[in-house]
């Protein structure tokens, strides 16, 4: 393994590492938007925290995925 593969190999896996960081954080945006509701706060907020977590989610897979050709290289 050379300097630029071994380079590669940390940039990649410092690029997972901020994906994870990412993740949680959409977590705790949906918890921090559904927690300590009333029941009809919950009911309204919570249509909205589901899609805007999945939107993140999506858009996280989606940056994961295009690191996977980078550690195929």
């Amino acid at each position: 393994m050379d300097v630029h593969d071994d380079a590669l190999t940390r940039s990649v896996r410092e690029a997972k590492e901020l994906l994870e960081i990412e993740e949680a954080d959409a977590w705790f945006e949906y918890l921090e938007a559904t927690r300590n509701q009333s029941v009809t706060r919950y009911r309204e907020v919570e249509p909205w925290a589901w899609a805007r977590l999945n939107q993140r989610l999506r858009a996280l897979g989606a940056r994961r995925a295009k690191l996977k050709p980078a550690t195929a290289a």
